[in-house]
């Protein structure tokens, strides 16, 4: 049997629901962020439903077993060379916050490597008195001793930004410093950053971000930097940066007129010159004198045409000149695509990914011309280069599948790679079986998805089955080994599913253009036609059936489970998009209309069709769903989470609702928090989905 819905009754299903299009919001004070009245509802809201789920016969172990994964010593550090030294960031049970330390690559290559502790997170937040979270460190290449520190208030996206002094491990007295806000940062010199901020009165965009960037010198304050370039407040931000390379330092300011656009400027001589490159081509970086620029749309550039999805190359000098002789590096096929590009100092690395399955392939430029060589993994899995260093032709890179925990590579001009560490084992893999199958959707493309199955699985139509899906950003979900979910979802007998649904960038950037704007509905009838299909396998049933998705991910569970009440038993709507009517005036909303669609325009014909918040109604049988979101969440507004469960509730439905008063855009600001967000979710899911 197909659980499809006609036409006629799909029309039906959206043009009778609520639409608050025109009418006055009731839940809008819920959108006030740190509003007493809002704050009091979310924790009144939060203490009795995670009540329920902490009640979860599972919950208890789970948050243990999770707890346990999450701040494990043996876990791989993930390194970032840096000159001589490999840098990690590292929290577990002692490190809360996380500790900034390095180690000599000799050392790294040890089973017990000496680390050096170069910043205490822990301490300093003690010290100053704040809840700083780590958020990322710009250090200035080749040396690498001074470095711009992003530290974040309970994890959110805006950061307070300071000087660090590696050699002397401190923060440099008089130097460089930006108060909190979503700035934009590159060093140009040791006494010069590129910087965009918030200068002001006017000088952000309507999404947050810089709409100007400056040229700042070291000892002089920051009223005082040069302005290089200002764009419009309706741009995504602006923002300038040096890339330093054997071969010299490229300056380059990036103005970008939407999510998936920029136009490019390098500068040269003291003055801009714009790049003539499509505006939804991306700017991958340099290499040997090189240019490297990817596609998003065919390009017919001089007497070429060149792909849809293409990694091109060209001599920057030959470029400049006019020249568009591009040197194609990698060609995408209908299920081929392009996913990551790095350098070293004499390679050229990029990995593919091949029906959803990753490919490594190092590039090597001789006298004008290039040889490839694919370097050999150990499976068909996820394949993701770590660092790498324009000093050295060393680079780390990991694997991973569903069932062989991630190991960490090293490789080089030396030849085979070697495998340096492995994570643990974290659950028992025997009898256990992964398949990539694909569900037609509603239009007739076919959509992969990989099945986990557990040990004694037989498809009796019984099972329990998590659907986990994205589809957006051309953002690409791969399979991974998780202790999380293996150990607390399949080693307990339960089926997850990743969904490769379009929107994603699975395929290349066709991929993700079908789901865009007006033809966004795919992304929701992919989901569906994922699910229709593990029940006609009989893999599972609507009773067992549940969905989890996260940010944009949560627009599409929630989306789904509006349109297709029938289809699903549970869904985790995380940190989501709701109400598509307001998105962009929320936070960094309006930096996502070239995905969604300008809801105060006549986009809205087709967004007020699945937007989820305006087709909530009466009478229908919902799942009763967990929303979770984080206070300090300063990307996607909580008060999406907040609005989806008021209304549900005063429309007569049970829902569950948590508010992490911390943890930005994740699922928690440190690891404990992740655990404990983590075990409500799996303990609802075996709440509503248990056999």
């Amino acid at each position: 049997m197909k659980y499809r819905v006609s036409v006629v009754a799909f029309v039906t299903l959206l043009t009778s629901s609520i639409c608050l299009a025109n009418d006055e919001d009731p839940y809008l004070w819920l959108e006030e962020v740190e509003n007493d009245r809002a704050l009091a509802w979310a924790e009144k809201r939060s203490d009795q439903d995670t009540a329920v789920l902490e009640a979860v016969p599972e919950f208890g172990e789970i948050h243990a077993e999770l707890l346990e994964i999450y701040n494990s010593e043996d876990r791989i550090p993930t390194p970032t060379i840096r000159g001589d030294w490999i840098y990690n960031f590292w929290r577990d049970a002692d490190h809360v916050r996380g500790i900034w330390r390095r180690t000599t690559l000799p050392e790294f290559e040890k089973s017990d490597p000496d680390w050096e502790t170069v910043l205490d997170i822990d301490a300093l937040a003690s010290d100053e008195g704040e809840n700083w979270v780590w958020q990322a460190a710009d250090c200035l290449e080749p040396q690498n001793r001074l470095c711009m520190i992003a530290l974040s208030r309970g994890g959110a996206d805006a950061s307070v930004t300071r000087e660090f002094d590696t050699v002397a491990k401190e923060f440099v007295d008089g130097g460089f410093e930006l108060p909190e806000a979503k700035s934009f940062l590159s060093w140009k010199d040791e006494n010069t950053l590129w910087v965009g901020t918030d200068f002001g009165d006017g000088s952000l965009t309507t999404s947050g971000y810089p709409r100007i960037t400056k040229k700042w010198t070291r000892g002089t304050a920051l009223k005082e930097a040069e302005t290089i370039f200002e764009g419009s407040v309706d741009d995504v931000g602006v923002f300038a940066q040096s890339t330093h390379t054997p071969e010299g330092r490229y300056d380059v300011v990036s103005v970008m007129p939407g999510f998936f656009s920029s136009i490019n400027y390098m500068r040269l001589g003291g003055r801009l010159v714009r790049l003539d490159l499509p505006e939804d081509a991306q700017l991958q970086g340099f290499f040997k004198d090189r240019i490297l620029v990817s596609l998003r749309s065919d390009w017919q550039a001089g007497e070429s045409t060149y792909s849809q999805g293409t990694l091109l190359a060209i001599a920057i000098d030959d470029f400049l000149a006019g020249s568009r002789n591009f040197q194609e590096l990698f060609t995408p096929g209908e299920r081929t695509s392009l996913r990551e590009v790095h350098t070293t100092a004499n390679y050229l690395l990029y990995t593919t990914l091949d029906n959803v399955r990753g490919r490594l392939y190092r590039l090597t430029l001789t006298s004008g011309d290039w040889s490839s060589e694919e370097t050999e993994l150990p499976g068909i899995g996820t394949v993701g280069i770590g660092s790498t260093s324009d000093a050295t032709d060393e680079f780390f890179f990991t694997y991973t599948d569903l069932t062989t925990p991630s190991s960490l590579y090293i490789a080089g001009e030396s030849g085979e790679p070697e495998q340096l560490l492995s994570a643990p084992v974290w659950f028992d893999t025997s009898g256990m079986e992964v398949v990539q199958h694909e569900a037609v959707s509603r239009d007739g493309t076919r959509i992969p998805y990989f099945l986990f199955t557990p040990k004694g699985f037989e498809a009796d139509g019984a099972h329990p089955t998590i659907i986990s899906a994205y589809g957006g950003f051309e953002v690409s979900r791969l399979p991974r080994y998780s202790g999380a979910y293996g150990k607390a979802w399949v080693a307990r007998g339960g089926v997850y599913v990743i969904a490769n649904i379009r929107g994603g960038g699975e395929f290349g950037p066709k991929w993700h253009q079908a789901a865009v704007k007006e033809k966004h509905q795919n992304n929701f009838d992919d989901l569906i036609g994922v699910a229709e299909d593990l029940i006609d396998r009989k893999i599972t049933s609507p009773e067992h059936l549940g969905i989890i998705g996260g940010s944009q991910g949560g627009l599409l569970v929630g989306g789904s489970f509006v349109q297709r009440p029938d289809l699903f038993n549970a869904v985790v709507s995380a940190v989501p998009l709701f109400d598509m009517k307001r998105f962009n005036k929320l936070l960094a909303g309006a930096s996502w209309m070239a995905e969604y669609g300008n809801p105060d325009t006549d986009d809205w014909e087709y967004m007020k069709l699945w937007s989820p918040y305006q087709n909530l109604k009466k009478g229908e049988d919902y799942p009763e769903v967990f929303f979770w979101t984080n206070t300090r969440d300063d990307r996607v507004h909580p008060g999406h989470a907040r609005k989806a469960v008021a209304k549900m509730t005063d429309l007569g439905y049970k829902v569950y609702y948590y508010e992490n008063i911390e943890g930005g855009h994740s699922s928690g600001a440190n690891q404990n928090a992740r655990a404990y967000t983590g075990a409500l979710g799996y303990a609802y899911f075996w709440m509503k989905l248990r056999q």
